[in-house]
């Protein structure tokens, strides 16, 4: 038998090909981290402060924004500090924390839109029944019940992921502990742990793109059937922004899956963009074309400098 040092500490090895660019990324990722931050606390702020938005459909942007805020800082932080200078290590418990808040986030994200689709379903077919239909004891258990969906998703893939003995390099070929990069290392056998990943993460994504679809099928022969333009053009400005939002998160995805051998750089830019990029543009896609949301955030900052001068 050969004597194994049991790993404690992984050390992130980075972005790849991307060495001696440090400072230009860490200026791009900690302005992308602070505009994720500061829009989605506006957006919380507007829904919160306005009781015009206290219905489903802002309710489940709430969570959306929630939802933005956990997943960049899942990895923003640490990708953060060893760009700038500082250790690369983390440890083996800081590694399985970042995993399970990643699949955790990931997961509720795509249970999230469909709920998100399906609220827009039942508004735009059932204009007269919406709010007995998303009542609030209904939104409460669809917003539980993607949070709690993604929870048990991620104690499965964690513990299947960490319940192996891991005694060889603790060399990381990414910028945060992910599944592919981290089930390399292991000593034992990581067949199930492959497996059940790749089934759990794909069917879901796939389950919850496939009622996506159905409902914005549903949603387009409503829209169609609406006789005045005016109609069909406030029915579809009520969804254009969940579209957009869809398509921001799953198309990077998808792109990334047509490729039939997928390069590292190309792999990363497209999780960059999914963990990075989106969340920041999600309070634009949902506050630039919406008079409430504006509304919202104009009487929660008045302009105080009148009433001064009026003092």
């Amino acid at each position: 038998m050969r004597n194994h040092t049991v790993v404690t500490e992984y050390i992130l090895l980075g972005i790849p090909e991307t060495e001696g660019l440090e400072t230009v990324l860490f200026s791009l990722f900690s302005s992308l981290y602070l505009c994720t931050v500061l829009g989605n606390m506006l957006i919380l702020l507007a829904i919160i402060s306005s009781s015009r938005l206290h219905t489903p459909m802002y309710f489940f942007l709430a969570n959306l924004s929630v939802f933005d805020l956990g997943f960049s800082s899942t990895t923003a932080p640490k990708m953060l500090s060893y760009l700038s200078g500082l250790s690369q290590g983390i440890s083996f418990q800081g590694c399985a924390t970042q995993l399970f808040f990643y699949h955790f986030l990931g997961c509720t994200e795509c249970f999230l839109y469909t709920v998100m689709a399906y609220d827009r379903f039942v508004a735009i077919c059932f204009p007269l029944r919406y709010m007995v239909i998303m009542n609030h004891r209904v939104c409460t258990i669809l917003a539980t019940g993607t949070w709690m969906g993604g929870c048990i998703h991620a104690i499965i893939l964690t513990y299947l992921t960490f319940q192996l003995s891991y005694c060889g390099s603790n060399k990381v070929s990414y910028y945060f502990c992910d599944i592919p990069a981290i089930l390399p290392l292991a000593c034992g056998d990581t067949s199930l742990a492959q497996r059940v990943g790749f089934t759990n993460v794909g069917l879901l994504s796939l389950i919850c793109f496939f009622l996506i679809l159905v409902s914005y099928t549903r949603i387009g022969i409503a829209i169609s059937k609406i006789r005045s333009a005016e109609g069909r053009k406030r029915a579809f400005s009520t969804c254009s922004a969940h579209v957009t939002a869809i398509l921001c998160a799953y198309g990077p995805v998808i792109i990334i899956y047509l490729q039939p051998n997928p390069s590292a750089l190309l792999g990363a830019i497209i999780q960059i963009l999914n963990n990075h990029v989106t969340p920041m543009l999600n309070p634009l896609i949902y506050s630039l074309r919406n008079q409430d949301v504006k509304s919202a955030l104009r009487n929660a900052f008045p302009k105080r400098s009148f009433t001064l001068r009026k003092n």
